[in-house]
């Protein structure tokens, strides 16, 4: 799991030396035309860049939302089922010690 984290901490620092590159490469200007026709919006290419890269990182944050809610609801039934067997495992323990009453003293067995 570590190779992993490690991978994509590469992958990242790879993708916003990229997004540097661009940046210093590219000072020209970038129209964007805004949402229902209203206008546009000019931007550097290096912000228009990091701004589709960021809308990208945050779309696949919500891609991966589903499962890691449903792994954190497995989890938690999991440990919920685990606490009441173990609850009821004690119970059972309890009532079987309980029934079998004092332990006799073995001085009084010994006539002592």
């Amino acid at each position: 799991m570590r190779l992993v984290s490690f991978l994509q901490v590469l992958f990242l620092l790879g993708l916003l030396a990229y997004l540097a590159l661009v940046t210093l490469e590219n000072p020209g200007l970038v129209r964007l035309p805004l949402p229902l026709g209203s206008g546009e919006l000019t931007v550097s290419v290096g912000a228009g860049v990091a701004v589709f890269a960021l809308l990208g990182a945050v779309f696949s944050a919500l891609l991966c939302l589903p499962g890691v809610w449903r792994e954190r609801a497995r989890r938690g039934r999991e440990a919920r089922l685990r606490r009441s067997a173990e609850d009821r495992l004690t119970a059972t323990l309890q009532a079987r010690l309980g029934g079998m009453g004092a332990a006799p003293d073995p001085r009084e067995e010994a006539g002592l």
